[in-house]
This record gives structure tokens, C-alpha cells and sequence, in this order.
């Protein structure tokens, strides 16, 4: 059996949901990867860096589907939505406590720290003044400072859902109403536009861990067949480039969100993947790398800057390298050396 784990008829139901997933920590570092290189540049690369852009928008059709699928996951193999209706206040308040702290205070923290930047070198989406930046950080979440935070409220959107609906309408009912969501254009306010275009890949991942038993070995069995229609979906998507649109950004996003899961979900349960350690110690620091990757990127740009190291084509790769660096590992220096020092923010950061 893949990753040490005992045959599951040999196992009570609520100890397979339960149960230290190494594939699952293994796909979170591999997520959270995805999710730094997509932080890379916040808006537009350098003239002579347009290069850069396609695979930008090729990384942005499947890196976020993937992470919340991995989301829907673990919420399933947690107990969360197992919860009884009289309990689920409390398991709301446990989710609130989880995510929404560190939503609030690093959207602040980011907001500040562009507010003190800009005054020495350009900073990428500039806040307007304090007061204007809260506004669009938590209302007018179109103009945030700070968009890379938006899976923490999202997710906490999507765990509130699933628990409220999943006894009434099923997983599968779940997927539906992802897939309706794609249909209206809802307005982009507190980020209910990204709660209703990524809720079906949070669904997809309750819908999947339900039939884990019978899903994942299909996973690992038919990779041929899963790479082979992911990487067309991604050829599909890349004729934008070219001037025709076969599928619009939403649907393309929809049809790669959701074919890169058994790829990838796949792939992590292959050797030799499934024996690689260091995706799992990744898997581990996911939460704190997403919390400050993008502010480690910022200052790894503007030290590159002040050093006379310019944001030009010629030194744009360099710039690439060095924010992917920072970007994962900062933060988990910063866990190890400061974070785990105050409880408070070690749980914080888990």
C-alpha cells in the first residue's frame, strides 16, 4: 500500500478520516510551491520579461484549485463536517479562531508595510492612505492591498457551506453548486467573488475524500490518462495567447482546476514522489509560508533594488530566483526562530 497506510477495510471509518495523510502533507508542499511562485510578480513583469506571463496564467488555471481541493481534504478527513447541527456553532467558532486572526492581522501588517515602502522604492498594488486600504482590504476586497490573504476567508466561506449544506444536499450536491457558481458575476466584495468561483474545487475535495477508497487508486493507475487530458486543458487555455479563446479565463480555470487534481493528487502517490521527504516538511510550514511569503518577496525585490539591482529583463530571472527563495524560506525561518517563541502566534501559524 502507497505511504505505509494499512489496507482500509482493516480500518474503523473514523480512523481512516482521521489518520496522518502523508500524501496529503506531501501535495501541501507541492501546493504551497505552486502558491509562492504564483506570488512571484504581483502585476506585470518588466518590459523584456513578457515571457514570464503565459506561464503566470497557465500556473493561475490549476495552483489555487489544487490548494483548496486539498482544503476540502483535509476538512472531511478532520471530522469537521461531521458535525452534528447542535455543534456546529461551536465548530464555526473553532474555524473562526483558526483562520480569521491571522486573515485580519496579516492583511494589516501587509498593508502597513506597503504604506512604509512606497515611500522608498514602488511596491506593487499601493494602498491609497490607511484608512482606504482597510476598506478595500476587508470591503472592496477588488482594490486590496493585500490579495494573497484571500484564501483564509475564503476557506473559512467554503467550511461554513459545506458544513450546513453537506447533510442536506450530499457532496455531490456540494459539486453542483459549485458549478452554478461559476455562472453569475458576483460583485467583488469581501471576496465573495473568489468564494464562488473557487467553492467547486473545496467541494471536489469533500466529494473525493468520501470515496477515497475507490478514488485514489484510480489516481495512481490512470496518470497516462489523467497528465494526457491536463496538459490539454492547459494547451487549451494557452490559445488565449494566440488570440483564440476556445474556453474564457472562468471555465478555463473550472476544466484545469479540476483535471489537474487526479494529475497531481496522482502523481504525489507515485514513486518515487511518495518517498520524498521534503514535500512533507513544506506540507508542514504551508500556513506560515502562505502568510508571509508575499511580504518576504516584497523585501527580497526592494533589497534587490536598493542594492542597484534594477527590476529590468536583464536581471528579471535573477529577481525570480531569489523572491522563490525567500518566499519559502523566510517565513519558515521565521516560524523556527520567532514564531514558535510566542504561543499565541505559533498556533497562529500552524
Amino acid at each position: 500500500m502507497p505511504d505505509g497506510v494499512a489496507p482500509a477495510a482493516a480500518r474503523p471509518a473514523a480512523a481512516r478520516r482521521r489518520e496522518r495523510r502523508t500524501d496529503i502533507d506531501r501535495a501541501k508542499g507541492l501546493a504551497i510551491l505552486l502558491v509562492v511562485a504564483g506570488h512571484l510578480v504581483a502585476n506585470t513583469a518588466p518590459p523584456g520579461g513578457e515571457w514570464y506571463e503565459p506561464a503566470r496564467y497557465l500556473l493561475y488555471r490549476f495552483h489555487m484549485p489544487f490548494f483548496l481541493y486539498l482544503s476540502g481534504t483535509v476538512v472531511v478527513l478532520s471530522g469537521v463536517l461531521d458535525a452534528e447541527p447542535p455543534d456546529w456553532v461551536r465548530q464555526i467558532r473553532k474555524r473562526a479562531a483558526r483562520l480569521l486572526p491571522p486573515f485580519f492581522a496579516i492583511g494589516v501588517l501587509i498593508l502597513l508595510a506597503k504604506l512604509v515602502a512606497m515611500r522608498f522604492v514602488v511596491v506593487d498594488n499601493q494602498p491609497d492612505g490607511l484608512l482606504t486600504g482597510l476598506r478595500h482590504l476587508l470591503w472592496d476586497t477588488g482594490r486590496s492591498p493585500a490579495t494573497s490573504i484571500w484564501y483564509l476567508l475564503v476557506l473559512f466561506l467554503c467550511t461554513v457551506a459545506a458544513l450546513v449544506l453537506r447533510r442536506a444536499i450530499g457532496s455531490g450536491g456540494l459539486l453542483l453548486l459549485g458549478l452554478l457558481l461559476q455562472l453569475p458575476e458576483v460583485p467583488e466584495i469581501a471576496y465573495l467573488d473568489r468564494f464562488a468561483r473557487f467553492f467547486l474545487f473545496f467541494a471536489a475535495g469533500v466529494w473525493v475524500a468520501e470515496r477515497q477508497d475507490r478514488l485514489l487508486p484510480l489516481m495512481r493507475r490512470w496518470q497516462v490518462l489523467w497528465w494526457a487530458l491536463f496538459a490539454a486543458s492547459l494547451g487549451i487555455a494557452m490559445t488565449v495567447w494566440w488570440g483564440v479563446v476556445i474556453l474564457n479565463e472562468r471555465w478555463s480555470l473550472v476544466v484545469c482546476g479540476l483535471l489537474c487534481i487526479p494529475a497531481l493528487h496522482g502523481l504525489i502517490r507515485l514513486r518515487p514522489v511518495n518517498g520524498w521527504d521534503w514535500p512533507i516538511a513544506l506540507g508542514r510550514y504551508a500556513m506560515v509560508i502562505y502568510l508571509f511569503n508575499t511580504l518576504a518577496i516584497g523585501a527580497a525585490k526592494a533589497g534587490l533594488i536598493l542594492l542597484g539591482i534594477g527590476y529590468t529583463a536583464a536581471n528579471f530571472p535573477l529577481h525570480l530566483a531569489v523572491a522563490m527563495a525567500a518566499g519559502v524560506f523566510v517565513p519558515i525561518l521565521l516560524k523556527r526562530l520567532v514564531l514558535r517563541r510566542v504561543p499565541a502566534l505559533d498556533r497562529m501559524t500552524d
